[in-house]
């Protein structure tokens, strides 16, 4: 009997039993050998293993930092953080935010996600994942599976198929519309050469295939399947989508057809998930940042979990493990995680006061203090970051601080409290943390048994997409109303009424930039602000739509972090010992958590302000990015809609060139907005 290809190669396969340490399918996998083709769509578990295998090549690996990596910066599956580090999130210089001499196919900013041709050769990229889709779509009517799970099952790959074209559409525009399965031939073949479709025709097949999701899956499963995708999910995507469509990248002469199109499927998407018990996180009658913050570590039937992406705390000796890198990446190294998470002081300074004005909003209620920039910020702040003195809660360490202030020792160079190492920025990020997380389990230090799961999309997106349509079609006040649902979920004072946002209600333009800013916020390190920045425009220094909405572009700057030192009697501290610890009988300048405190002070909050008023100085931390001054932040139009690299030309030299960019066969001729 013909072995099905992907069943061959032993890798491993989402079950839906569940013998670890989770119960749902996601958080499982196993070996899964070669089985007959006619077996397979004979057996419905067989089916759902081959479905469940599709899963797995879209969702992250074993300690996958899944918050800030995304999959369509990479040719071959994997996640990384490249775009991330491509906005004002994390620094670092990337193939997108550098100078080059010429924008061209043969450099690395024609992104390789557009992906490998098809060889005998197994691999986890594009047009391999499409392919297994388009098999299973072909041949699952033909056996003999009841009709009822045969729906269910196609209703996950139709979704899957609209995924995996949504990435390739909002990096290139148009692409090739493969939707039957193709031989895995090396060399030329007529059959395989399917030149790109507009992006027109590739949006109307992703909400096809959308809307036949959403027709044949249930709007909510069982425990053992949650985590699959539902109705209220494939509609969700298509609201994504036909928000992108209708975004300046993809309509640059704002058609209100678009944004009306948007406004219904985003209005559809939140009724439905809203029937099937979907909603804004809360807990208990808890409101604010509590609320906020405690999310992650609700699983099933989590009512914001609208995709998520399933991980375990499984060892690193068990078939099962797959674990979430998160938790051991964002700790420091003090505790043995890799504090490889470096927060900027531009996301930092983003957050607004506890009215929900700016920092710098003279009109605001509260005065910001530089010296204790922590002090009545946005509930979402102290849920985000770590900053010097804040706590950082683990087990068995509840009460854990994280410090992070250097001094100068007697040569004169700086020196840190964190003796393991600090991170970059000087800001340690909390959001996702667990508070109950084991810094060490079963011999594996480092938090590295985490199985908090990642939501690819929180219902709060649905939320701020239909927000946004809403002011699109010029429902202003129905798109402010759905920010202040989500400031008001994360604990901002009503304040003028308005949350914060009086002086923008009534004005389309400034709604705008009121939305980006706000999903700036309430998505920080979620893998979502890049595409934000990209579909609004808002990178070059000349960008109408950033001066449109009020956003400042990021092209010419530079990410930044904070150095916090101490001082002494007035001076800049000098000295070989960390002036905070005590050392035997004495401390060089004063205990940073003394057993008694000061007359007037009642415990640690109160004396953490003291120190920030009496003993640390901040400053601006400017070594983040490459400091081979005068590198700054660049970003080229080019990018809004990215170029085929020289592998996919030379293999498939069939494929149009993208407007804007060169290939061997001159300048290129397909127009990404047609």
């Amino acid at each position: 009997m013909k072995k099905l290809t992907i069943l061959n190669i032993g890798l491993c396969c989402l079950l839906l039993t569940n013998q670890a340490c989770k119960d749902n399918f996601l958080e499982e996998k196993r070996d899964f050998g070669a089985v007959d083709e006619t077996d397979l769509f004979q057996d419905p578990i067989l089916a759902t293993a081959y479905v469940d295998y599709v899963y797995g090549l879209f969702l992250p690996a074993n300690n996958a930092q899944s918050f800030v990596a995304t999959q369509d910066a990479s040719d071959n599956g994997g996640y990384n953080n490249t775009f991330t580090q491509t906005t004002d999130e994390l620094a670092g210089e990337t193939d997108f935010n550098k100078q080059w001499n010429a924008i061209s196919y043969i450099n690395n900013h024609a992104n390789k996600y557009f992906g490998q041709r098809m060889s005998a050769n197994i691999n986890n990229n594009v047009w391999t994942r499409m392919k297994e889709i388009n098999v299973f779509l072909e041949k699952i009517d033909q056996g003999g599976i009841d009709e009822a799970t045969r729906n269910q099952l196609k209703g996950q790959m139709y979704f899957w198929r609209a995924f995996q074209y949504f990435q390739l559409v909002r990096m290139y525009g148009g692409v090739p519309l493969v939707l039957e399965s193709q031989n895995p031939i090396v060399g030329d073949s007529d059959a395989n050469s399917v030149p790109r479709s507009t992006t027109t025709a590739c949006i109307a097949q992703i909400v096809k295939d959308l809307d036949l999701a959403k027709s044949l899956l249930p709007g909510k499963w069982d425990g053992g399947n949650w985590g699959r995708i539902t109705s209220g999910a494939a509609a969700a995507l298509k609201g994504r989508v036909l928000l992108t469509y209708a975004s300046p990248q993809f309509n640059p002469n704002d058609s209100r057809d678009r944004w009306e199109a948007a406004y219904t499927a985003n209005a559809e998407a939140k009724a439905l998930l809203e029937q099937n018990g979907f909603g804004l996180f809360q807990t208990g009658g808890t409101t604010g940042g509590k609320a906020w913050g405690d999310m992650w570590f609700t699983e099933v039937n989590n009512p914001e979990a609208v995709i998520v992406y399933g991980f375990n705390n499984a060892s690193s000796s068990s078939t099962a493990v797959k674990n979430s890198g998160w938790e051991q990446a964002i700790r420091p190294r003090e505790l043995s995680g890799s504090g490889s998470i470096s927060p900027t002081k531009q996301l930092f300074d983003a957050f607004p006061m506890l009215d929900g004005k700016n920092i710098d909003d003279p009109t605001s209620t509260y005065t910001y203090d530089a010296k204790k920039f922590y002090k009545n910020r946005d509930p979402r702040f102290v849920r985000t970051f770590v900053y010097n003195g804040a706590l950082f809660p683990y087990a068995n360490g509840e009460s854990y601080r994280q410090w992070t202030y250097y001094w100068k020792n007697s040569k004169g160079a700086y020196v840190s409290t964190e003796t393991k190492g600090s991170n970059a920025s000087g800001i340690y990020l909390r959001k996702g943390s667990n508070p109950t997380a084991s810094a060490t389990s079963n011999g594996a230090a480092g938090f590295q048994q985490s199985g908090t799961d990642y939501m690819e999309m929180r219902f709060a997106e649905v939320v701020l997409n239909l927000a946004e349509s809403a002011i699109g079609v010029d429902k202003l006040q129905e798109g402010l109303d759905g920010i202040i649902e989500i400031r008001k979920r994360a604990g901002i004072e009503v304040g003028d009424g308005s949350y914060g946002l009086a002086s923008v209600a009534g004005h389309r333009d400034k709604l705008f930039g009121a939305i980006i800013n706000e999903r700036k916020l309430e998505f920080a390190y979620e893998g979502k602000r890049f595409y934000d920045l990209r579909r609004w425009k808002l990178f070059e220094e000349d960008s109408p739509t950033a001066q449109r909405i009020g956003v400042k572009p990021l092209n010419g700057t530079r990410r930044t972090g904070l150095l916090i030192t101490v001082k002494s009697d007035g001076a800049e501290y000098t000295g070989n010992s960390d002036p905070l610890v005590r050392n035997g009988s004495s401390v060089p300048v004063i205990e940073r958590q003394p057993a008694t405190y000061p007359d007037g002070i009642v415990n640690q909050d109160q004396y953490l302000d003291y120190l920030y008023d009496n003993y640390f100085v901040v400053a601006e931390k400017d070594d983040l990015d490459p400091t081979n001054i005068p590198w700054k932040f660049k970003w080229y139009p080019e990018y809004y809609f990215f170029g085929l690299n020289q592998t996919a030309l030379s293999t498939s030299p069939y494929l149009q060139q993208t407007i804007g960019w060169d290939s061997m066969n001159g300048a290129g001729t397909f127009d990404p907005l047609k």
